[in-house]
């Protein structure tokens, strides 16, 4: 047996008997559930479009840990950059200016890294930010072969600075006796000689000593020559510095080194004498420089301050006697 339902009338204040049909009960239950379920569908829709999924967020958030570390790694690496020119412009505008060497050329410091094609296998994946990770791809290599370039160019520098520096130990920079124990005595050029009584080419500078001074070797070589002789030179030594100079110590009262000795700039090679073609005490001293022989006085830099040297230029200037050969 069906139920009776009653529902409350609100004009009379009573209960009366419900008259609605079973398809007006379906109808208006039909009509609830449509309403329920649109408010549901637009509550949803309204909780997607303006609030975010867990899920959502923490995909959110790791695009924009992604988007920093890309922002950084760009700051970085324009902070190389920076770093590599200035090392670019010290090696170009200073160390290979100073060592005199030309500058790398500009188009190979700038040369490309490849073709177009070299990031297609990044282009073909699907994901975000993708343009920026390949213009950081980019700059790194550019960077990574700008610092290739410039370790070697680095390289070069050591061994031009390891060359300058046997070099400027080759240069016969001092004298070969120690100031204030000698008498410049006879420079190089025309000079009167005191056995011949000829005026003729004197090819070095005469200090004169007293016997047994030390002699010492005016820059790093080889000693190629040593010679005892009872005319010209008498007792002599001479030393192969390489890079086309040579230095001859001459009337030695004896010597001390032997062909094939290595020595070094200052170290003692004999003492003053008067043997051979000479008058008195003195060292005769001689530059070569590619087989021509030199004035020594234009490589005394090493030991004289501006004053000395142009003390000594003076002296060696005066075209007076020599003292031997």
């Amino acid at each position: 047996m069906a139920k009776i339902h009653y529902i409350y009338d609100t004009e009379s204040c009573k209960y009366v008997r419900d008259e609605r049909s079973t398809s007006d009960i379906i109808l208006n239950t039909m009509m609830f559930l449509s309403v329920t379920i649109g408010l549901s569908v637009g509550l949803i829709l309204l909780y997607t479009n303006y609030f975010e999924s867990p899920k959502e967020l923490l995909l959110r958030n790791d695009v924009r840990e992604i988007e920093f570390e890309i922002a950084e790694l760009e700051l970085r690496i324009n902070t190389l950059n920076t770093v590599l020119a200035d090392l670019t412009y010290r090696d170009d505008r200073v160390y290979r200016v100073v060592l005199g060497a030309e500058p790398i050329d500009k188009s190979i410091r700038e040369a490309g890294v490849g073709g177009s094609a070299r990031y297609d296998d990044i282009r073909k994946k699907q994901f975000a930010h993708k343009e920026a990770i390949i213009k950081l791809s980019e700059s790194i290599d550019k960077l990574r072969r700008k610092v290739y370039i410039e370790s070697k160019s680095h390289d070069e520098i050591v061994q031009l600075a390891v060359s300058k520096e046997k070099l400027f130990a080759a240069i016969p920079a001092i004298q070969p006796i120690s100031k204030n124990k000698y008498t410049l005595t006879s420079g190089f050029g025309n000079r009167f000689d005191p056995i011949t009584h000829i005026f003729g080419p004197h090819p070095g500078i005469d200090f004169a000593a007293p016997s047994g001074t030390p002699i010492y070797a005016t820059a790093d070589g080889v000693v190629d020559v040593t010679e005892i002789a009872f005319t010209g030179y008498g007792k002599k030594v001479e030393i192969d510095h390489g890079y086309g100079y040579r230095t001859r110590y001459a009337h030695m009262n004896a010597f001390i080194v032997k062909v094939g000795q290595s020595v070094k700039r200052g170290e003692l090679i004999g003492y003053v004498g008067s043997t051979g073609h000479s008058t008195a005490p003195h060292v005769h001293y001689e530059v070569f420089i590619n087989r021509a022989q030199v004035n020594p006085i234009y490589y005394f830099f090493n030991d004289l301050n501006p004053t000395e040297y142009a003390k000594i230029i003076e002296l060696a200037s005066v075209e007076n006697q020599s003292m031997g050969m």
